[in-house]
């Protein structure tokens, strides 16, 4: 796919995605995905394939929410990666509020996710959620 359909792909799924619908992005990953948490904190780490980071990583992570949407503000692709830069607004099932800033780098492969790097405000991510077991 070229770097256009690649960024019309992660376009439509945050587009769902800032409707609440957060299927949309496991829909697209391929059953190689891998999520990654990069530096030294907490959540560092690598979740992979898309049967771990689900059952691993997202649905305990989601389950901490009562409401989560995420809308991209900005989306550049080349090649074959994809950077978006979103804002989550959430509420925690402690009634916490969540509003998170992301920055994600995605690898596309055959119309497919294969790929993320989570860049969050880490401070955030460890002050309100539990990282996943």
């Amino acid at each position: 796919m070229s770097a256009i359909e690649n960024k019309k792909l992660l376009a439509d799924i945050f587009e769902q995605m800032s409707l609440g619908n957060t299927r949309a992005l496991s829909d697209a990953m391929a059953d190689d995905f891998r999520w990654v948490f990069p530096g030294d904190w907490s959540w560092s780490g690598t979740w992979e394939p898309k049967t771990a980071v689900l059952e691993q990583l997202l649905r305990p992570l989601m389950a901490q929410f009562t409401t989560y949407r995420n809308a991209a503000e900005s989306i550049v692709a080349e090649d074959d990666n994809v950077v978006v830069r979103a804002r989550a607004e959430a509420v925690t099932t402690r009634g916490e509020t969540y509003d998170q800033t992301y920055c994600f780098v995605f690898r596309v492969a055959d119309g497919m996710l294969r790929e993320v790097v989570e860049y969050c405000d880490t401070a955030l991510v460890e002050r309100v959620l539990t990282r996943p077991a």
